[in-house]
C-alpha cells in the first residue's frame, strides 16, 4: 500500500476509533440513542452542552487509553516488565515477550511486543490534540461542577489535563525511542504533509518541561475535592512529578555525556552538563516543598488503600484479585488460584541488606543456611520465600515442595514468588477482592529522584543522608546506636551513588523502574550481560540446603538502549531516521 493511501486509512480509522471509545464508555440511554455514525466532532464538542457531557466522556476516554493500556501489572504478554530486568524472570518456560526483551530477541519488524507502544502513544497524542483544539467551543457552566480555586475554570483544568496526558505519551515514547516527532497542537488532515522528521532528544525534553510548567497552576491541587470523583485526575503534583522524572532521565549518563551514538542529537545530548543534575534536583525538591505528600507509615498499604498521602497520580483499576491470580504462589489448588508467573531473582533478594542496614556480604550476622532471617523487612514485603507464611501456610519452595513440586505446571523457577501489590493474605484462607489502582507517580520516587540528582550535583550532603534515613526508618531498618539506620558516614559520591541506586531498586521494585534505570545509568550491558540466578533448595532428613544456581541467560547489546523505530514508520516517511544499530 502506498504511503498516502496508508495515511488516509489511518486517519479514517482514528476518527472511527475515537467515536467508538466515546460511545462504549457511556451507558446512558440518551447517548446510546445516538447512532455511531453520527458521533462527530461537532456532536462531542457541542456549544449547547452546558455540562460538557460528551466532551468529558472524550476526556475520560483519554484517561482510559493512556499508558499503560492494560492496568494489569502483568501487561507484557502476561508478565511484568520487570521480568525483563535483573529483578525477576518469567516463570513461563515457554517463549514470551518479557524473555525476548531480556534477550534482545526483537527487531524493527516486531509487531507483537506489547512494550513497543509507538502507535498507541501517537493515537493518544492525536486524541489530546483534538480535545485541546475543540474544547473552547463548549460553553461549560462551571456552577454545575465542584467549586474550583479562584482563577480556575472547568475548561481550563480539562485542557491542562489533556496537555498532561499528551506529555505523558511523549515521555513514554522518549524513554523508549529517543527523540520523536513533536506534533504541537496539530491534528493532521487528509492531504497534509505527514513526512515529518524526528525532533532532537533535547527538544523533546524541553517541550515536556515547558508544558508542565505552563499547566501546573491550571490543575487541581492535592487533596482534590470529592476524591471519589476526582482523585484519578491530573493534579499540579502530577505535572511536577512528570517534570522531575524527565529531568532525571535527561541528566542521567545515557543522555548526559554517554550518548550511544556520539553526538547524535536524537539519542541524547552531545556533551555532559552537570547543571542538568541541578535542574532535576530542583524539580524534585519543589514537590517535597509543597508539603502535601508524605511517606506512608505502612508501605504495604500504598497499593491497596485508596487516596493515601503517598499517591500522586494513578490509573483507575477497581476491586479485583488480578495480582493474586497471576502472581500468587502455585500450589494452593484451582479453587484458590495463583499462577506464580513472576520469579524474583537471587540477585534481587541479595540486594536487600540485614535489618541493621548492613549489606549481607559485609555483615557478620548473615547466615547462608538461614538466608532470610534478620533481613531488611522490605524483603518480606516484596518477595515470598521458603518458610514465609501465606494463606495460613508456610511456603514450601524447596524442590518437590508444595509450592515447587516440579513437573509441567507453571511455578517459580527461582524458589521465590512476588509478594508486592498483593493484599494481606498471610492469615487468610483464600483470596478476596482488593481495591487497587495502578500508581504511576508516588512520593517515594520523588525522594529518590531528589537524592540521586542532589548527590550527583553536590555530593553526599546532609539532605541526602536525611532522606535516606527517613526511607529506611519507614522500612523498619533498626536505627542502631548512632541513629543512622546502617548508613555509613563520610561516603564518597560514588559510594553514595551505589547506595542510592540500591535503595531505589528495593523501594520501587516491580513498578517498571528497574528496567529503565539500568538503561539510563548505562549499566544494562553489565547487568544483563551475565546469567541470572535463583536459589535451589533441597530437603534431606528435615534439613534444608541452599545453592545459588543459574536460571536464565539474558543478553544485551548497545543498540538495545533504545527500541527500534517501527520499520513501517521508516518506510513510509523518508525523514524518519532509524535508531543506531537497527538498520
Amino acid at each position: 500500500m502506498r504511503t498516502k493511501e496508508m495515511i488516509k486509512r489511518y486517519m479514517r480509522f482514528s476518527i472511527v476509533l475515537m467515536g467508538m471509545a466515546i460511545a462504549m464508555l457511556s451507558c446512558k440511554k440518551d447517548y446510546e440513542a445516538e447512532p455511531l455514525e453520527n458521533v462527530t466532532i461537532e456532536y462531542v464538542f457541542d456549544p449547547n452542552d452546558s455540562l460538557g457531557t460528551n466532551a468529558l466522556r472524550f476526556l475520560n476516554s483519554m484517561y482510559a487509553d493512556m499508558f499503560p493500556k492494560s492496568v494489569s501489572r502483568n501487561r507484557v504478554d502476561g508478565n511484568l516488565l520487570d521480568a525483563a530486568s535483573d529483578d525477576a524472570i518469567s516463570s513461563n518456560i515457554e517463549d514470551n515477550e518479557a524473555s525476548r526483551l531480556a534477550k534482545g530477541q526483537y527487531s524493527a519488524y516486531d509487531r507483537v511486543n506489547s512494550d513497543m507502544i509507538w502507535g498507541d502513544c501517537y493515537k493518544n497524542i492525536r486524541a489530546a490534540n483534538v480535545f485541546i483544539n475543540h474544547i473552547d467551543v463548549v460553553q461549560v457552566n462551571d456552577s454545575k461542577f465542584d467549586p474550583l480555586p479562584s482563577g480556575l475554570t472547568v475548561k481550563r483544568t480539562w485542557k491542562a489535563e489533556a496537555r498532561f496526558l499528551r506529555a505523558l505519551a511523549y515521555f513514554e515514547l522518549l524513554k523508549r525511542y529517543g527523540g520523536i516527532t513533536l506534533m504541537g497542537d496539530r491534528v493532521l488532515e487528509l492531504g497534509e504533509d505527514v513526512e515529518l522528521p524526528r525532533d532532537t532528544y533535547e527538544a523533546c525534553v524541553d517541550y515536556i518541561v515547558q508544558e508542565m510548567d505552563a499547566i501546573q497552576d491550571s490543575l487541581l491541587a492535592y487533596p482534590v475535592p470529592s476524591p471519589s470523583r476526582n482523585s484519578h485526575r491530573v493534579t499540579k503534583g502530577a505535572a511536577m512529578a512528570l517534570k522531575a522524572r524527565i529531568l532525571l532521565y535527561a541528566a542521567s549518563p545515557l543522555a548526559n555525556g554517554e550518548n550511544i551514538d556520539g553526538s547524535n542529537p536524537l539519542t541524547g545530548y552531545p556533551s555532559f552538563d552537570a547543571e542538568r543534575w541541578a535542574r532535576a534536583a530542583e524539580a524534585a525538591k519543589a514537590i517535597i516543598d509543597l508539603q502535601t505528600y508524605a511517606l506512608e507509615e505502612n508501605a504495604k498499604e500504598i497499593f491497596t488503600r485508596q487516596y493515601n498521602k503517598e499517591i500522586i497520580f494513578f490509573k483507575q483499576w477497581g476491586n479485583n484479585k488480578d495480582i493474586e491470580n497471576a502472581n500468587g504462589p502455585f500450589g494452593f489448588g484451582t479453587q484458590i488460584g495463583g499462577e506464580g508467573r513472576t520469579s524474583p531473582t537471587q540477585e534481587f533478594v541479595e540486594a536487600f541488606p540485614m535489618n541493621t542496614g548492613e549489606p549481607i556480604n559485609t555483615s557478620g550476622n548473615y547466615d547462608p543456611n538461614n538466608p532470610y532471617t534478620n533481613r531488611d523487612p522490605r524483603l518480606a514485603m516484596n518477595v515470598l520465600y521458603n518458610g514465609a507464611t501465606w494463606l495460613r501456610t508456610p511456603l514450601q519452595t524447596f524442590d518437590g515442595g508444595r509450592n515447587k513440586p516440579g513437573g509441567t505446571e507453571l511455578q517459580t523457577r527461582t524458589s521465590y514468588y512476588m509478594r508486592k501489590f498483593m493484599g494481606d493474605f498471610e492469615e487468610a484462607s483464600q483470596y478476596s477482592e482488593v481495591q487497587r489502582d495502578y500508581i504511576l507517580f508516588r512520593y517515594t520516587e520523588v525522594i529518590l529522584n531528589y537524592i540521586e540528582a542532589l548527590n550527583e550535583y553536590s555530593g553526599p550532603v546532609q539532605a541526602v543522608y536525611d532522606q535516606l534515613q527517613a526511607l529506611r526508618q519507614r522500612a523498619g531498618i533498626l536505627a542502631g546506636d548512632d541513629g543512622h539506620y546502617g548508613i555509613p558516614t563520610n561516603l564518597s559520591k560514588e559510594q553514595m551513588r551505589d547506595l542510592i541506586r540500591n535503595e531505589r531498586r528495593l523501594e520501587l521494585a516491580f513498578e517498571e523502574h528497574r528496567y529503565w534505570d539500568i538503561r539510563r545509568w548505562k549499566l544494562a550491558g553489565e547487568v544483563m550481560g551475565k546469567p541470572l540466578h535463583g536459589m535451589q533448595i533441597t530437603q534431606s532428613a528435615g534439613m534444608l540446603t541452599y545453592n545459588r544456581v543459574e536460571v536464565f541467560e539474558p543478553g544485551f547489546t548497545s543498540n538495545m538502549y533504545f527500541y527500534p523505530i517501527p520499520d513501517s514508520e521508516v518506510l513510509k516517511n523518508t525523514h524518519m531516521k532509524q535508531n543506531p544499530g537497527w538498520n
